[in-house]
């Protein structure tokens, strides 16, 4: 498993019945994971303490309580500063387990010692994107959601990124990539992180299990003579580590060579020693 385990300003403190508790900077939010499906005591006063707490709806979906709780806040994660706020749909703008991916790629791009051009696709608040351009990369930041692009320039700027070879895009992540295999652009790194579902600006479905395999194909075309790697990271339950790395073995890799990697994410359980499994990453290193 890759973990997740350089944060200072993020931990996961406990988690049992359903539900973990976490340290974001200065604030305690409790949230339910699907995960954890184990029952041990809540021995953490952060269980009695917390400054939010998502309640999952029997019905589907659920809603926040909070003591205490602001409405924006910000963590750091080395020089990147990421801005907080707590999502209708339990999410706070950003996945922590990610980080055991950014330090992966950050490496590879200063070590390169070139210039390297970065395509990352549903790119949500940036995590990626800001990941790769303070390590020197140039990125193209791909994304159907404004208001998520508008974050992301926000965390941009928090993280003094604001001047940084940064091309904000709003498009469906599909349609732009089939534009810029037409337009004979082309990237040494792409990172993708598909939702299970999703819908583009203009209504266009993304059901992940059809889609998925076609869009890897796609990119393919987009990967330059001098590639550096390929990211696929997925929270949807059924594409398995195994999974991921046979896409990339059959749709990249012989066009790239390299390396295939697959493995579960995972954060560190500070209380207990565990490490809470948080999704899966398919990795193809070229250098």
């Amino acid at each position: 498993m890759w973990i997740a385990e350089n944060w200072k300003d993020y931990e996961v403190i406990d988690c049992t019945d359903g539900e973990k508790l976490e340290r974001w900077g200065d604030y305690l939010l409790v949230r339910p994971d699907p995960q954890v499906i184990w029952t041990t005591p809540k021995k953490h006063r952060g269980w009695k303490k917390m400054n939010g707490h998502y309640h999952r709806s029997t019905k589907g979906g659920g809603e926040w309580e909070f003591f205490d709780l602001p409405e924006q806040w910000s963590i750091s994660y080395g020089k990147l500063t990421f801005n907080l706020k707590p999502f209708s749909f339990k999410h706070t703008g950003l996945f922590p387990e990610q980080a055991a991916n950014w330090d992966w790629f950050s490496k590879l791009i200063r070590e390169s010692g070139r210039s390297i051009k970065v395509l990352n696709l549903f790119a949500y608040t940036g995590g990626a994107t800001l990941a790769a351009a303070a390590a020197g990369a140039s990125v193209t930041h791909v994304d159907a959601s404004k208001g998520m692009v508008g974050w992301a320039k926000e965390n941009a700027v928090s993280s003094g990124l604001g001047d940084a070879p940064i091309r904000w895009i709003v498009d469906d992540c599909v349609k732009f990539v089939e534009r810029e295999i037409r337009r004979g652009n082309r990237y040494d790194a792409i990172i993708m992180d598909p939702p299970s579902y999703g819908r583009g600006p203009k209504g266009e479905v993304w059901k992940i299990e059809t889609s998925i395999y076609p869009l890897v194909e796609l990119c393919s075309q987009l990967m330059s003579d001098n590639p550096l790697f390929f990211l696929i990271n997925s929270y949807t339950t059924g594409l398995q580590p195994a999974v991921l790395n046979y896409m990339i073995s059959t749709a990249v890799l012989p066009k790239t060579g390299g390396k295939v990697m697959a493995d579960e994410i995972g954060l560190p359980v500070s209380g207990n020693g565990l490490v809470l499994p948080c999704g899966a990453s398919g990795r193809l290193e070229c250098k």
